[in-house]
């Protein structure tokens, strides 16, 4: 689901970028300041995006999948991080990870 970026993404002040991510999703700041709005939660019954104010060479990360905005307090650059690449321990099979997720083992 994330939507693809460029190699990096420049924005002006006050300009927002918005977003649909996969969870895991990383946002590098290479330039400037950015404000990230994490995808919309929920408390209760109250729902709430979590906002986070980053400077040149802080990372955000997406906990779970959803949209996102991207808000530039400055001129700033931005580019996605490569998802880390998850590999299966060698001998188990594909129906066995499924199997052991179903009953809530260890994958």
């Amino acid at each position: 689901m994330t939507t693809e970026l460029p190699e990096s993404t420049c924005l002006q002040r006050g300009q927002t970028l918005r977003m649909a991510v996969d969870a895991g999703f990383a946002l590098l700041v290479t330039q400037g300041c950015v404000n990230v709005t994490a995808p919309p939660s929920w408390f209760g019954e109250t729902m709430f995006s979590v906002k986070t104010l980053l400077d040149e060479g802080e990372a955000f990360v997406s906990e779970r999948g959803g949209w996102i905005e991207v808000t530039a307090q400055s001129a700033s650059r931005v580019r996605a991080l490569p998802a880390p690449v998850v590999s299966a321990p060698v001998g188990v099979s594909r129906i066995t990870r499924l199997f052991q997720r179903l009953i809530g083992g260890a994958a």
